[in-house]
């Protein structure tokens, strides 16, 4: 086993199980889980000096620029927990960011070790996010075929009114995994020429899933 940091990114798109995944991957490894929605959520919480940047453009509605989004994850990258590598999920989503990454990893030695992307079909993913239900008291979770309620309609826990959210449908997941598909499909190429990127099948079972991204991760 190598003793040179791991800096592992995870790939996939809305619905795939990749939050799931890093949750039970970071512990596997022993390296933090580092998602950039957390990272944006804490700089603005703080008020951090890129937290301020960054609400900057939001609040005028634009992008926030590559070099902030960077800064947040090379900050993050330089605290002790990460020493012996990180598990990036969300980001890098572009080609702009994943070679700032690599030039930021560079001038301290160290590069990204792999990337695994999690493969699963549009239709699986429609079918998995539309079918989403949540109890309008306790907020608890179901889906119309792989966990329905005993009572159609009605909370197991609670008797409470299940509902669908507004970007749970058939439209809003669709342009979800455009966009996904638009800003990462070049992604997925740009890692597969540096022969560092695995595909692992995402339709399977929670647990089959984790071990064919342990398996993609054991040489290392």
């Amino acid at each position: 086993m190598s003793t040179k940091p791991k800096y592992i990114i995870l790939l996939g798109p809305p619905a795939s199980g990749k939050g799931t995944q890093a949750a039970l991957l970071h512990d596997h490894l022993g390296v933090p889980h580092v998602a950039s929605g957390d990272l944006f959520r804490y700089n603005l919480k703080n008020n951090t000096p890129l937290g301020i940047q960054a609400k900057a453009y939001m609040d005028k509605g634009e992008l926030v620029p590559d070099d902030i989004t960077i800064g947040m994850v090379m900050d993050r990258l330089s605290r002790p927990d990460c020493e012996d590598g990180a598990l990036l999920d969300g980001f890098p989503r572009t080609i702009a960011q994943a070679e700032a990454l690599g030039k930021a990893l560079a001038e301290k030695g160290q590069e990204v070790t792999r990337v695994l992307n999690i493969v699963v079909p549009d239709e699986i993913l429609v079918e998995r996010v539309t079918g989403r239900r949540l109890c309008k008291t306790c907020g608890a979770s179901y889906h119309i075929k792989f966990k329905p309620p005993k009572q159609e309609g009605i909370c197991d826990l609670d008797g409470g009114e299940l509902y669908q959210r507004d970007d749970d449908t058939e439209e809003t997941v669709g342009n979800r995994l455009r966009v996904y598909w638009e800003q990462t499909s070049p992604l997925i190429d740009y890692y597969q020429e540096k022969g560092i990127l695995v595909d692992v099948d995402g339709n399977q079972d929670i647990a089959e899933v984790t071990e064919a991204l342990k398996e993609a991760l054991a040489d290392l």
